[in-house]
């Protein structure tokens, strides 16, 4: 039976330069996990508007499953503006329709059969969504992996949303500067690699990944860490690289492949999403050999 893997909070349009592009790191996740052969599902809410309708549309073009919920609030979208070096910059709408998902019966469904589920905080911003997420959490296996991709977004975070999902995950995924704001709001001293040893003890993960940029990736685990260098790539746009890179990671799991395999794998996949515009380019699994290659 194929495994499944759930994307959970916001699903968006992006607003960048060159036009808009469908977005949000729960519905990125569950989109590389489809291509990558397991049954990816995006769960969120829409509005009842063209942008809305166009999503539904978009998703079925890319054979993404998804349960959208159909909202009397606007479609969400983020305003994307881009540095120099193809780094994005954010402007989140408030009160859009994925700041209102609902439990229902589908869901529940789900939960049960869910081998992976990835959620952040930005949907857990209003109390709808957020007791939506948790409940959720809580229905799915206790085996499956379930990962707190931080994403911390302007001020939609607290010291106390944090820790309440952290107690909820057995995986973290953040990066170099979202790490320094987490240990700066729980007292936590020590570089990089303390500060995440430290967290990974303290909430009982079993894993915990940290990505650096052209710096580099991380990840630690209670057996040991693995590093892998940011391969040197021509950048078109970074937005969805970090989700990329997390269902990379996932997917190979759920193959059966130790965590420096899988790791490997996750920085192959995010490079090549930075390669391309846009955060759900179209690609294979050749497509993602053939690039490899080519490093």
């Amino acid at each position: 039976m194929m495994k499944t893997a759930v994307g959970l909070g916001e699903i968006l349009w992006d607003m960048l330069p060159e036009g808009k592009a469908l977005g949000g790191a729960p519905a990125n996740f569950a989109y590389h996990i489809s291509k990558l052969g397991y049954e990816g599902c995006a769960v969120s809410a829409v509005g009842r508007d063209a942008l809305g309708r166009e999503i539904v549309r978009l998703l079925s073009s890319k054979g993404l499953s998804a349960l959208l919920q159909d909202t009397d609030y606007p479609t969400g979208t983020v305003d994307v503006e881009l540095s120099g070096e193809g780094i994005p910059r954010y402007n989140i709408r408030r009160d859009v329709a994925w700041d209102h998902i609902a439990m229902t019966g589908p869901m529940h469904d789900l939960a049960a059969r869910t081998d992976a589920v990835c959620f952040g905080s930005l949907a857990q911003r209003c109390d709808e969504s957020r007791t939506t997420i948790r409940d959720f959490l809580r229905r799915v296996p206790a085996a499956a992996w379930k990962i707190f991709d931080i994403n911390l977004r302007q001020d939609y975070y607290s010291a106390d949303l944090i820790r309440e999902s952290l107690a909820l995950c057995n995986v973290l995924k953040i990066n170099d500067e979202e790490v320094a704001v987490v240990a700066s709001q729980f007292g936590i001293a020590g570089d990089l690699r303390e500060v995440c040893q430290g967290l990974l003890r303290r909430h009982g993960l079993q894993i915990l990944i940290l990505t650096c940029g052209t710096r580099g990736s991380r990840i630690f685990t209670a057996e040991g860490e693995s590093f892998v260098p940011t391969p040197r790539i021509e950048v078109a746009d970074t937005v969805g690289a970090g989700d990329s890179f997390t269902a990379g990671f996932i997917a190979s799991l759920l193959d059966g492949l130790p965590v420096p395999e899988a790791h490997d794998f996750a920085v192959t996949l995010s490079a090549f999403v930075c390669t391309q515009q846009g955060a759900m380019p179209d690609y294979s699994r050749e497509t993602l050999r053939a690039f490899r290659q080519g490093l």
